[in-house]
Formats: C-alpha cells, sequence, structure tokens
C-alpha cells in the first residue's frame, strides 16, 4: 500500500493547504478506503471562505470532504458485508446508534453524531479515509464511483421530499436552482410530482434545471414576493401543494409562504441566516405548515436505487473535475461558479 496520504486540510479561514498525513488503520467495524470521488458542498466552500458555519467553527486544522465514494482498501475483523476492492459511496455521518433519537430512527438528529468535514471531524478529501462499515453502501457495477459520491446531496432531496409528503400529482414549487434545489427537483419528478417550477436569480441555472426536467423556470428579477407568488400560480395552472425553499435567503422564504396552497407544505432546506423576517400570519391563517430538514436519515439506499434503475440521472449535476492536487483551483471555481459551476468533483486517485 501506498504511504502517500495527501490531504486537504483547512488551517483557517481561505488557509487550505496539501499535506501529507498517516494513513489511518481501521477498527474492528471499519473499513479503509482508498478515495476515488469527493464533490465541493456549498458547506466546504463556507467553512473555506468564511471559518464557520452557524456555531460549528474550524478552530483546529480540519480536512475538508463529505461527498465522496471510494474503494475498501482494507475491512476491520467484523466487516463482512464488505471486501477489499469493493467500489463504495460512504455516508458522512455516524451517529452514537444509542440515544432516543438514533433507536427512533432520526439518526440524523443524534447529538453525539460524527460528520465529515463539521468541525471538528475531519472529512475525506484525501488518498486514503477510514470509516463505519455500516455507512458504506456498494455500488454495483454499472454505477460510477461519481455517482455515488452524488448520493451525498441527492440523499438530502429524498429526505426533502419525504418530509414534503411529495406524490402522485403533487404541483411543486423548488427555490433555488443550485445544486440542491436540482436534485430536489430530480427526487420529486421521481416521486410522481406531475408539475415542478423551479426559480433563481441566474438564467444559466435555470437553463439547467429546464434540461433536468423542469416544467417551468421563473428568474426572479425583483424582491415583491406576492407578484412573483401570482406568476408562479399562472406558470403552475395554480398554487403549489408543496414548496422546498433551497436557498437560505429571506426573499425566497417570504416567497414560498405566499406561493404555497391553503393547507399546504413549505420545507426549509437552504441555510441562510439564523434569523429572518417572514409572514407568519399568512402562513398561520392559511394553514400552511412550515417543516425543517437537517442532512437525512435511512435515505443513501432509496437514493441509491434511484442512481441504478436509472429513474434519475444525476451525470449532468457534475460540470467540472480536478486532482487532488489541484484542490485550490477546484475550490476557487465552486466559489466563483464560474464557467458555470454545479458540481465540482475531485478525483483523489
Amino acid at each position: 500500500m501506498s504511504s502517500d496520504n495527501l490531504s486537504a486540510v483547512l488551517y483557517a479561514k481561505n488557509d487550505l493547504r496539501l499535506e501529507n498525513r498517516p494513513i489511518p488503520e481501521p477498527g474492528p467495524n471499519e473499513v479503509l478506503l482508498r478515495m476515488a470521488q469527493v464533490g465541493i458542498c456549498g458547506s466546504d466552500v463556507s467553512y473555506l471562505t468564511k471559518g464557520f458555519i452557524g456555531d460549528f467553527v474550524v478552530k483546529a486544522p480540519m480536512v475538508l470532504g463529505h461527498e465522496a465514494a471510494g474503494v475498501v482498501a482494507k475491512c476491520g475483523a467484523n466487516v463482512k458485508h464488505l471486501k477489499p476492492g469493493d467500489r463504495v459511496a460512504i455516508e458522512p455521518g455516524i451517529p452514537c446508534r444509542m440515544c432516543d433519537f438514533c433507536k427512533g430512527g432520526k439518526y440524523n438528529l443524534c447529538p453525539d453524531v460524527f460528520f465529515c468535514a463539521t468541525p471538528p471531524d475531519h472529512g475525506n478529501l484525501c488518498r486514503y479515509y477510514k470509516h463505519a462499515a455500516d455507512f458504506c453502501y456498494k455500488l454495483p457495477d454499472h454505477v460510477s464511483l461519481e455517482e455515488g459520491a452524488i448520493l451525498e446531496p441527492l440523499s438530502v432531496g429524498v429526505h426533502a421530499c419525504r418530509r414534503a409528503g411529495v406524490t402522485l400529482g403533487s404541483k411543486v414549487l423548488i427555490c433555488g436552482a443550485g445544486p440542491i434545489g436540482l436534485v430536489n427537483l430530480l427526487t420529486a419528478k421521481a416521486m410522481g410530482a406531475t408539475s415542478v417550477c423551479i426559480t433563481d436569480i441566474a438564467e444559466n441555472r435555470l437553463q439547467v434545471a429546464k434540461e433536468m426536467g423542469a416544467d417551468h423556470t421563473l428568474l426572479v428579477s425583483t424582491g415583491d414576493a406576492e407578484a412573483l407568488a401570482k406568476e408562479i400560480k399562472e406558470l403552475l395552472g395554480d398554487m403549489p401543494d408543496i414548496t422546498i425553499e433551497c436557498s437560505g435567503a429571506e426573499p425566497s422564504i417570504r416567497l414560498g409562504i405566499f406561493a404555497t396552497k391553503s393547507g399546504g407544505m413549505m420545507v426549509l432546506v437552504g441555510l441562510g441566516p439564523p434569523e429572518v423576517k417572514i409572514p407568519i400570519v399568512n402562513a398561520a391563517v392559511r394553514e400552511v405548515d412550515i417543516r425543517g430538514i437537517f442532512r437525512y436519515a435511512n435515505c443513501y439506499p432509496l437514493a441509491l436505487d434511484m442512481i441504478a434503475s436509472g429513474k434519475v440521472n444525476v451525470k449532468p449535476l457534475i460540470t467540472h473535475r480536478f486532482k487532488l492536487e489541484e484542490s485550490a483551483k477546484a475550490f476557487e471555481t465552486a466559489r466563483t461558479g464560474a464557467g458555470g459551476a454545479i458540481k465540482v468533483m475531485i478525483s483523489c486517485e
């Protein structure tokens, strides 16, 4: 085995370094992975450019990366379902498995979760990384390692659409056509939504959304949420049953409330400012339910089935590819959106 474990390590705000770190030894229930593909997430960019997200602050050097897939290099003594050479997608959050949230199936809410590249936990943008074997999912031969890495954001879409109750015949509004908005589009259509409208402030992203199956798109060029809500109603032929808000921006959340049909559901996916001003009375008197989501739980198997069966095609999401040695350039591309970047993928091989 190579002794090269080149890793992309964030030391502080705007201080990303490539350095060689020790190759870890897997425990009895872990696998050592030769990392293959790691996607850059908005949270990775936020840690790089701001040094924090909410209460999560980078206080010590941290390996970035959590949208990932790799190849099993070594198995711990108790691992039976995987073997060296298996290609796997990595679910980055490992819960305690013992608290009430874990036992109730909502392990994404576990207060003691280890989550890749969330301070103080190291991520997997490196050559070698060890992970709990039961949170590694073997990929079918026809599913690529890049698709395996995309399972992470796709699982966010699965969790959001489940929480929203998307089903056959749903009319859905998606606010924001970034990577998370697009995976929600794919998931909503796969779950039976018959009409999906997606909004954004960038025309190029709306064009990608159209190519990926959006029935309607709306370029947001005004802050008048109520006027925009009327435009959405005209596009869909009715107010949407469900709104999935993926930007976290206050004007977009306001739009979601005004646009959603009375008795409908709005799910908050995007994370923006800790406090926003919203028309809560409008939501209350029209019985618009508002739900939040946090990451996902028990979603990786379904997300993998969606890709493996051909129900969704995530390949168009990947617009740029870099090598691990080019991590600084990759992050700059993701930060700026240069060249119409949607999902930037880094090869660690």
